[in-house]
């Protein structure tokens, strides 16, 4: 019977050469809002070693990047207070109290910037990983389960006008002012009427600031009656059929909001306001799952692309479960959160301390109020109607600069200065012709998606302008990948995770340039002692 012979191993390989993590945990939870506090509460009770990470407070320079969240230059100078903030975290969420009684160790103002578990390519790894990052510092945590409990951003929609200071996301709004008590705005337009609208309009309104109107692109409000009707009588306008065209202002931002009926562009009206907070919808957050290679879905009813998952929040990967609206939108967040705990609990081998029959409900609420599917179609009849009235030299990518007309015409970034009448002749629809257009190919072309706030201002109104332009069904459109680090890091953070000196020996080689280094060639053989006889790096 022959032999195979196996080639030696490759010193340059990074296999056992890892460095273990500096810290290790039973259960990480990222994400300490309603789902996420739950979830890491529920376990701790259960007697595991929880380590319960957020990102809030961000810094100030992530908020002025529109980071995590859009922002919107509406912040005051309290989050150049990082101490204040914390206390104000602490004191809007009063679960995190709990969660400190319980021995849950919580870290704030600390971002996962990417997770990974055993798999291809990642063979060498034990446990899971996450690589977390402060202002300071980046280290490594080793894991055996992971809820992500990331919860929702802002879907945003640009106009003119839009890039400038005082146009802002709900998720944002909601968190300097309810979170960080630093909003600097006083008078509020808000696109859009449905639930999030809605509640935005009563949590300002309760905060004392004023609200001049909701705008609405459907003929009718989309949220329920009564609330619409409440709001109307404390002097609310409502305006449907109507979407924004202009924002104008002055040296301090927004002045006032010019907005247009979706049929007639000659009936238009301006709203006086200093703030534009666009609450037509929210996305869930899955940047983590998607660098962890979690299985995601098109689910328009769930609030659109979203991991797969049962209903306990167990994803396709062994170690990793879900909760909160990053699973689905409008469920109840804090049932989610210990669903997803006792899920986890059960694949460690631990039982909930919870009775069963104290329990929630397996099941995941309705979602938005909205009917399932009609999500999707609702943000298409705002990206039509918006480009119909604004335009295509409107920005739809405000980071790199890239215009709806740029992104229609998959025109080269205009930096490059190309004329080419072979580009002048591509658009989406002879793109689309060569096989299904793909975000990630549009990101390459364009730069649309390319810029600081990670496409968190526009990822979905570039798919939603792509299947128009293309005219595709908007569900055909893929997400963009999204990779680590899934937050802006400064380099010195990030690499201030120091390799092992195994990896460090041979991370050159890698490169093969064989002017400078050694070819792959040449390992193995003659050549390469010669080479480092010669002094050549390794």
């Amino acid at each position: 019977m022959s032999q195979v012979t196996l080639p030696p191993p490759d010193r340059a390989s990074i296999a056992g050469k890892f460095l273990p993590p500096q810290e290790h945990v039973p259960l990480i939870v990222v994400g300490a809002g309603t789902a996420g506090c739950a979830a890491a509460i529920e376990a701790a009770k259960a007697g595991v070693s929880v380590m319960l990470v957020d990102e809030n407070p961000v810094s100030a320079g992530l908020v002025g990047m529109n980071v995590p969240l859009y922002f919107g230059g509406r912040a005051t100078n309290a989050v150049q207070t990082p101490e204040r903030l914390v206390e104000r975290v602490l004191e809007a969420n009063p679960a995190l109290a709990e969660a400190f009684e319980l021995g849950v160790d919580v870290r704030l103002s600390t971002s996962v910037w990417g997770a990974w578990v055993k798999g291809p390519g990642l063979n060498h790894l034990g446990a899971g990983l996450a690589g977390l990052a402060d202002e300071e510092k980046s280290w490594m945590v080793g894991f055996d389960r992971l809820i992500v409990a990331a919860g929702a951003r802002d879907l945003n929609f640009t106009f003119a006008g839009s890039d400038q200071p005082g146009v802002m996301g709900a998720q944002g709004f909601h968190t300097l002012l309810a979170g960080y008590d630093a909003f600097a705005g006083r008078r509020l337009a808000i696109v859009g009427s449905g639930d999030l609208a809605l509640q935005t309009a009563e949590t300002a309104l309760a905060a004392g600031l004023d609200v001049a109107a909701l705008v609405e692109v459907r003929d009718a409000p989309q949220g329920p009656a009564n609330r619409v009707a409440a709001l109307a009588e404390k002097g609310v306008a409502i305006v449907t059929g109507h979407v924004p065209l202009e924002a104008r202002g002055n040296a301090e931002g927004v002045a006032g909001l010019v907005v247009v009926d979706r049929g007639d562009a000659d009936r238009r009206q301006e709203i006086a306001c200093d703030t534009v907070v666009m609450a037509v919808g929210a996305v869930p957050v899955i940047e983590l799952l998607d660098v962890l290679g979690a299985r995601r879905e098109m689910a328009p009813g769930r609030g659109g692309h979203v991991p797969m998952s049962d209903e306990g929040g167990a994803t396709s990967l062994e170690a990793v479960f879900v909760a909160g609206d990053c699973a689905r939108l409008g469920q109840d967040a804090a049932a989610s959160g210990r669903r997803a705990a006792r899920a986890a609990l059960a694949s460690l081998g631990k039982a909930s301390s919870v009775p069963a029959a104290a329990r929630d409900a397996s099941g995941p609420a309705e979602t938005n109020g909205q009917p399932e599917g009609d999500g999707l179609a609702y943000q298409l009849d705002w990206a039509r109607a918006m480009l119909a009235t604004g335009g295509e030299e409107v920005l739809a990518c405000i980071c790199e600069d890239v215009t709806r007309g740029d992104l229609l015409g998959v025109k080269p970034p205009r930096y490059l200065g190309w004329r080419s009448n072979a580009i002048a002749r591509r658009d989406l629809v002879t793109l689309a012709g060569d096989g299904p257009v793909n975000q990630d190919q549009i990101k390459r072309l364009t730069r649309a998606c390319m810029g600081p706030c990670q496409a968190r201002r526009c990822r979905e109104q570039v798919a939603l302008m792509m299947a128009i332009g293309a005219g595709e069904p908007a569900e055909s459109v893929p997400l963009a990948g999204y990779r680590a680090p899934v937050r802006p890091l400064p380099l010195s953070v990030l690499a201030d995770w120091q390799e092992s000196a195994e990896m460090d020996e041979g991370w050159n080689v890698w490169f093969g340039i064989a002017t400078q280094w050694i070819g792959y060639e040449d390992i193995g053989t003659t050549r390469e002692a010669e080479q480092l006889a010669a002094g050549m790096p390794y």
